[in-house]
């Protein structure tokens, strides 16, 4: 089996283990989470390059792995794809509400195809913050619903999904939440 995908499994697994990466709660390898937001996009319509690209969305960002790698070994379209997933922000860009804003600006700009990969990393990430660090998870919920009001274009099934799961979040930990999303674009496969 030599897909797209599978190369890019392979690649994603490689480059996180030559760096003993691990998941901060659990401690698992870290090839874990981005196996898990694979099988979330697999979930909702999708292409092979966002696949290859749910594999290898953490790789420039956490290893040495860089995006001439990903285009060489990947094409064009995949790296495309791990770009636009790319965090951009550096420490000199300031605090982290800084930061984020940085990265939320670089987000708003992505594909639908990577905002649907984006809300699914955002899943998998959120399943883990609440169960794991109840201190952080305000935080990071809040971060994240303002995330959210940029990925609209992303699967609309995804969307939903992670709006609900913030927002379960947030309740489960008694913190207000926005309560509505203004719905000003129009999802995919609505």
């Amino acid at each position: 089996m030599n897909t797209l995908e599978y190369s890019a499994k392979v690649y994603a697994t490689t480059c996180h283990g030559l760096i003993n990466q691990r998941r901060r709660y659990t401690r698992e390898h870290y090839i874990v989470h981005p196996a898990a937001v694979v099988e979330i996009v697999r979930t909702v319509p999708h292409t092979e390059e966002m696949l290859a690209a749910a594999w290898l969305h953490d790789t420039v960002e956490d290893t040495p792995a860089t995006l001439g790698e990903i285009y060489h070994r990947f094409g064009s379209k995949v790296t495309a794809l791990v770009e636009m997933l790319t965090d951009v922000s550096r420490p000199s860009d300031g605090n982290r509400a800084a930061r984020k804003a940085v990265d939320l600006a670089h987000t708003a700009l992505a594909s639908p195809e990577a905002m649907t990969i984006k809300l699914a990393d955002l899943i998998d990430n959120t399943r883990s913050i609440v169960a794991n660090d109840p201190s952080f998870a305000p935080v990071y919920l809040a971060e994240k619903q303002r995330l959210l009001a940029v990925l609209q274009a992303g699967d609309a099934q995804l969307w939903q999904r992670a709006w609900d799961l913030t927002g379960d979040g947030l309740d489960r930990l008694k913190v207000r939440r926005q309560r509505a999303m203004p719905r000003k674009i129009k999802h995919r496969g609505a």
